[in-house]
């Protein structure tokens, strides 16, 4: 075979071991594959020879997992799609260069995984607040390894997952391994697994809330500044008068989406009143989505609790915000660019406050967490809530400016990690899909179809107690990847052979 052949026949292996590892997340959730495709890239990465190959292996990889699996963003800005796959692709062609060498390997099985998740910790933070979609975590909350997120989250379960996959790679004959960093790593992959299984993951108080989400429906693929923001309201007016309160089991309470009302001031609008109308007819508060003007520049993205009184009593003003759909990164140079920075024509201010809302009930206050659509792809979001005393969370979204489903059923997959990460239910509910409700081990309940009016109810626990997540967070384990990593550079210059 020439060594052109050669060369193309490595890079389609490549490309194909990057889009295993894509299919292996929602919306096709193969879950086994994240492994066969991990496998696949250490193999090929062990067998590059040269700078060059070395950093195209790991672009391509890249390539295959980022393009199928960041899709989504095409939607929101398709520049920003190409750039940012081409970007977070480069990264992982730098890191292959970095962790290859031809003189001595023996750190490579845990020096690979390790200097891979930093970058996959990188594109969590960073640009613009990060991009956490697409991680190897999500693809494996459908499998056996989710209960590793109680533990560290993500970026625990991430690793695991990468570092299995090394593991099971077939090697060169000439690989110079050292044995006894394998049958560690084996034994510390083992006890992590085993260990989630027995981790604290909270308890039941005893009570239980009667919740109702109401999803509006509608069309997919629309915009804000394309919508007429009345049609969403007067969806989920007529999804919720269809609701009758059993006095049996009366409702705790009911859940709107994300900026379903969208008014210049909440507290003196029509849409206020009716709300309050449709709480006191069913003896239960709301905590709806509210979108509401600051001045010509800016808006608020907060959800709010309407009691049967029809006020407005607390709020939580969404910190998260999505780069490019509620505010414009760069927007005086894009503009110049001649970019189309009009499609969001105003910047949504962060809030501050904490990632909580108290609900009355008739005995005094029941807190609950919320995490307000893009919020969910970050753990530290719902842990926060959760610190704060949160029984359950909620997850008020909005959808709607997507077609497909890649952001959608990645959101769901989200809800699940959040929801095994806190101990806690988590309610995921948009106008247009998907609502869901999610128990603490990660199954989902009831989820809605895309587009569809549809009206959901369930009685959720309240939990209380810590995971060791919430209690310990993220940074521990990012820590440690970067105590791993150095240790793997320190080896491998101890052990080169001299020449």
């Amino acid at each position: 075979m020439s060594s052109k052949n050669k060369t193309r026949r490595q890079l389609a292996r490549t490309l194909i071991s990057g889009v295993l590892v894509a299919l292996s997340m929602p919306p096709w959730g193969w879950w086994p594959l994240a492994f066969v495709g991990l496998a696949m890239f250490t193999s090929l990465e062990l067998t590059t020879s040269g700078p060059r190959q070395r950093f195209t292996t790991g672009f391509v990889f890249g390539l295959g997992w980022f393009f199928p699996a960041l899709a989504w963003m095409w939607f929101l800005t398709a520049p920003g799609y190409i750039v940012g796959v081409a970007m977070y692709a480069s990264l992982h062609g730098l890191v292959s260069l970095a962790v290859i060498r031809g003189d001595n390997n023996r750190s490579f099985l845990f020096l690979s995984p390790a200097a891979h998740m930093l970058i996959e910790v990188l594109r969590m933070c960073a640009p613009f607040g990060g991009v956490p979609l697409a991680t190897l975590g999500i693809s494996q909350v459908g499998g056996p390894l989710h209960r590793v997120a109680s533990i560290g989250g993500v970026i625990l379960l991430s690793w695991l997952t990468w570092q299995v996959g090394a593991l099971l790679a077939k090697r060169p004959r000439d690989f110079s391994v050292d044995h006894q960093h394998r049958r560690m790593l084996w034994a510390l992959c083992l006890l992590i697994f085993v260990g989630s299984y027995v981790a604290p993951r909270g308890s039941n108080t005893g009570r239980d809330f009667h919740v109702v989400a109401v999803q509006g429906g509608g069309p997919q693929g629309t915009r804000a500044i394309n919508t007429n923001p009345r049609d969403v309201v007067e969806r989920h007016l007529a999804a919720t008068r269809t609701i009758n309160n059993n006095i049996d089991n009366p409702i705790d309470l009911v859940v709107w989406p994300e900026n379903v009302i969208d008014v210049a001031d909440f507290e003196t609008s029509d849409e206020l009143a009716e709300i309050g109308a449709e709480a006191s007819r069913l003896n239960a508060p709301f905590a709806v989505g509210i979108t509401e003007d600051v001045n010509r520049e800016h808006f608020t993205n907060a959800q709010v609790i309407v009691t049967t009184d029809s006020e407005a009593t607390s709020r939580y003003d969404k910190v998260r915000r999505v780069p490019f759909g509620e505010y414009m990164p760069m927007r005086s140079f894009l503009k110049s660019l001649g970019a189309p920075v009009d499609q969001v024509p105003r910047d949504a201010l962060a809030g501050t406050e904490p990632a909580f809302l108290d609900v009355p009930t008739s005995a005094s206050n029941e807190r609950i967490g919320v995490v307000i659509s893009w919020e969910v792809f970050f753990g530290g979001r719902a842990r926060e809530g959760v610190k704060n005393g949160a029984g359950f969370i909620i997850n008020p979204t909005n959808g709607s400016s997507y077609t497909w489903t890649v952001l959608q059923s990645q959101q769901v997959a989200s809800s699940k990690l959040r929801a095994i990460e806190t101990g806690r239910w988590v309610v995921q509910i948009s106008p247009t899909g998907f609502s869901a409700f999610v128990d603490p081990e990660g199954n989902v309940y009831q989820r809605t179809g895309v587009s569809e009016q549809k009206v959901i109810s369930r009685d959720i626990a309240i939990r209380s107690g810590q995971t060791l997540y919430v209690a310990l967070g993220d940074k521990p384990w990012i820590a440690l990847l970067a105590l791993v990593f150095l240790i793997g550079l320190i080896n491998r210059s101890k052990t080169r052979p001299r020449h």
